[in-house]
């Protein structure tokens, strides 16, 4: 009976297929393709800023936003995960995510919204400058 069972064991544990492809990801920045974005902020006032941006496969997953600060300079980027595993299919679904903001000192915020690189390599921006009404 113990031989059975340690059979029985040993034949699921060589099995199991421990480095499952399927399950592997990495991380990567998606372009921004649109912003919505107000045209005036109010200190202390909170508002909800929305990217779109596509999702090329059902094998990208948003992750979290990208958000460095600087000053009154905002970059912001998509965040996404890739699992990578063999039924990925294209989707190019436009996709939107949000963030809330909060300008809490006066003058103008610059956004930065990541939207690519050039033919250069070079990375290129949608550019918004919001001033502060007091």
């Amino acid at each position: 009976m113990k031989k059975r069972l340690f059979a029985c064991i040993a034949l699921l544990l060589l099995s199991c297929n421990v480095n499952d492809d399927s399950l592997r990801s990495y991380q990567t920045l998606l372009p921004i393709e649109s912003v919505t974005i107000p045209d005036a902020f109010i200190i202390d006032d909170v508002y909800a800023i929305t990217l779109f941006y596509i999702k090329p496969t059902n094998c990208h997953s948003f992750s979290d936003i990208y958000y460095s600060k600087d000053h009154n300079e905002r970059t912001v980027s998509i965040i996404s995960t890739v699992y990578t595993n063999a039924n990925c299919n294209e989707i190019n679904a436009i996709t939107e995510a949000s963030f809330n903001f909060k300008a809490t000192s006066a003058g103008t915020y610059k956004f930065m919204f990541w939207s690519g690189k050039d033919e250069n390599n070079e990375d290129i921006y949608l550019n918004y400058e919001i001033p502060v009404i007091e």
